[in-house]
This record gives C-alpha cells, structure tokens and sequence, in this order.
C-alpha cells in the first residue's frame, strides 16, 4: 500500500477517481434535482434513509443527498474560479517580473511580499463583520484571489529569474523574438506542471477557508456549500439528535476532495520536478 501511494501514476489516477466521483456529485447531479433543495419544509423531518431520500432529512425538512450535490457544487465553483484566477495572476505577473527585472521586479516583489504577510482568515472575518457576518461566496471569493495571487508569483518569479540566464532564452532574446512570445514558449513549459500543482493546492485552500468562515457562522448561510451545511447540522444539534448523516455527509465529501486534489497535486509536482531533473 505505501509503495501504491509512492509511485506517482498510481497518485495521479487515485486522485483523479476521488475528484471524478465529487465532481459529478457537484457538477452533474444537480441537473437531476426533483425540487429546491434549499427550500425548506419540502420533505418530512428528520428522517432517516429511505428509497425517497438516500440519506435522510433534515430539521429544516430538506433532503441531504439534494442539498449535499449544490452544497458540492458551489464549494467547487468557489475553489475553482479563485484557484484558476489566483495562478493565471500569479504566473504572469512572477514571469513579468522575474524576466523584467528592474523597477517593475522591486514593486511586484514589495507587492507579493506584503500580501503574503497578511493573514487572509482575520481579514475574511473582519470583512465578514462589515458585511453584518454575511460574507457572500462572491466576496469571499474576491479576497481569496487578491491573497493567494502572490504565492504562485513569488515562486514564478524566482523560476524566471533563473531561466532567463539560459542559453537557449538568450539566443531567442537576440533573435528578435517578442519578449510575450520567449515567456509563453521557452519559459513557460517548464513551470506548466508547478503551475497546475499549485491550482490544485488554491483550490484546497479556497475551500478550507470558505468552510471555515462558514461554520463559525460567518458566512452566508442562505447560500449552499460544503460549510454552510455543516454550519446547520450544528445549529440544529444533528449530533446530539444523532442525525450523523446530516453532518457526515459533507465532511466525508471534503475529506475525500481534499485527498483527491492532495494525491493530484503531489504527483503532478514530483512528475514537473522529475522533469526538471531530466533537462
């Protein structure tokens, strides 16, 4: 088993079994949904497994299978857009950087270095107490990317500023080719495998930190995500009514994305480092 877990195709294809199974939860089942799984009261309460519902009901009279596919669904569009635009910046601007070097290098390194410095989980709860401890998904989402951006820029850059000082990036350098042109083509490959592991960790940090807020009630609670929900099955003391559904349900989904993207990322990282070796 832990020679399975070594070899890196077998953390690939795990990993990408894990994020199959939650992505069609998420992504494809809610097209299916009979009813309003945010709408309460449209099914008796507190009811266990049954062929009309999967997984029970809740307090609030919603079906937790239902509910549990748009809960899914909303944490990975959260996860995905910050995770997608957080790198996209990131890279750019510590390739631009990095291969610039001079005046613009020093303020986008001052930049990332300060935003790097700033804990992003006491400016989420303060932004969620100007927001009257309704966070919405969108700005949470907003002040995720402006936090997350500088991580994958630092490291960008300090790749940049290496290769720049390549032979082959020289002589494309003299000649002639566009500066966007030698980042995109000669620089950019080899970061390519680096910059999807590091999607793939943004996206595990989006939403932990989404959950988070969520259920020490700080988020928007109309809204359905993986935390809201377990923020309501503690609110309605699904524990102690021993209701384990209501609150395992989410955690045993987040705990299986969280290892599906853990085993993606690390295989894609150890194949971009494996690769890096063999140049």
């Amino acid at each position: 088993m832990r020679a399975l877990f070594q070899d890196n195709p077998f953390r690939l294809y795990i990993g990408l079994a894990l994020l199959l199974i939650v992505s069609a939860i998420g992504l494809v089942l809610p097209w299916f949904t009979p009813v309003d799984p945010l709408e309460w009261y449209t099914a008796p309460r507190n009811q266990g497994p049954s062929g009309a519902h999967p997984l029970g009901t809740t307090s609030l009279g919603q079906d937790i299978f239902w509910l549990l596919t748009w809960a899914v669904r909303n944490s990975l569009i959260l996860g995905v857009s910050v995770a997608f635009l957080s790198t996209l910046i990131g890279v750019f601007l510590g390739l631009t950087a990095g291969y610039v070097g001079g005046g613009l290098d020093r303020f986008l390194s001052f930049l990332m270095d300060a935003l790097i410095c700033i804990p992003t989980l006491p400016i989420l709860i303060l932004l969620a107490a100007l927001f009257g401890g309704q966070l919405s998904l969108v700005a949470a989402g907003v002040a995720l990317v402006v936090f997350n951006w500088p991580f994958p820029g630092r490291q960008v850059r300090a790749v940049a500023l290496s290769m720049r000082e390549r032979e082959f990036v020289n002589v494309a350098w003299f000649s002639g080719e566009r500066r966007s042109r030698i980042l995109t083509r000669h620089i950019f490959p080899y970061i390519a495998g680096w910059s999807a592991a590091n999607f793939i960790n943004t996206v595990l940090v989006a939403i932990a930190t989404e959950s988070a807020l969520a259920v020490i009630g700080l988020s928007s609670a109309s809204q359905a995500t993986v935390g809201t929900m377990i923020y309501w099955a503690l609110k309605y003391q699904a524990l102690l009514g021993e209701r384990y559904i209501w609150i395992g349900a989410p955690v045993v989904v987040i705990v299986a994305l969280f290892i599906g993207l853990f085993l993606m990322s690390s295989g894609l990282a150890m194949r971009s480092s494996e690769r890096r070796m063999s140049i």
